[in-house]
């Protein structure tokens, strides 16, 4: 496990502003009720640059689920796994190759129900500017870094409502560069960034 980021002189004051806000801001509002039964996690990898970053991934274009969609690491808990916070750093070690002891892991978000039924827990983690990054062809297509500051502008969300199924939904979309970010992981971003200005 890295050391503890508060003691370390080795993060920026950028970071470090993240941290505290992160750590200071308690969710703004309770988690409304979730319908997905089956658990899953994705890790938020925030990458420690001077600017820090968030670590994004554009999965295979051939996968049966979500292919070429913008998302995190992460994927459905393995009974084997002994929390959310395991199944997220694992699922991050098979899609991108990022070594569980590598991640400091500052918290969780609250779980977020999927189109696909599951509850996903966002897992807030830390990587150092090294970090080795190996995408799993089988998975991932690409990997690429949004800066914080531009990826927590509010902003850059634009709300669109959808009706299925009877039921109402809001769903989020952004834009970086050639990327398009929509529905659960834009709608995470957005939360963290609404936790962290609050």
């Amino acid at each position: 496990m890295p050391e503890e980021p508060l003691a370390s002189a080795r993060y920026s004051p950028a970071v470090m502003e993240f941290i505290r806000r992160f750590q200071l801001q308690l969710p703004i509002s309770p988690s409304p009720a979730l319908r997905g039964r089956r658990q899953a996690a994705v890790l938020i990898p925030i990458i420690c640059r001077e600017q820090p970053t968030l670590l994004l991934t554009r999965r295979a274009d051939f996968l049966r689920n979500h292919a070429g969609q913008v998302a995190f690491p992460g994927g459905a808990a393995d009974a084997s796994d002994a929390s959310l916070i395991v199944t997220a750093l694992r699922e991050a070690q098979e899609e991108v190759a990022i070594p569980p002891a590598d991640v400091y892991v500052l918290g969780t978000l609250a779980p977020f129900d999927s189109s696909s039924g599951f509850q996903v827990t966002p897992v807030v983690g830390l990587l150092p500017v090294d970090v080795p990054l190996h995408p799993c062809e089988d998975e991932v297509a690409e990997l690429f870094e949004i800066p914080l500051e531009e990826a927590f502008n509010l902003a850059r969300y634009h709300p669109l409502d959808i009706h299925r199924a009877g039921k109402h939904h809001r769903i989020y979309l952004s834009w970086y560069q050639q990327q398009f970010v929509w529905g659960l992981t834009a709608a995470i971003i957005r939360q963290l960034a609404e936790q962290i200005q609050a």
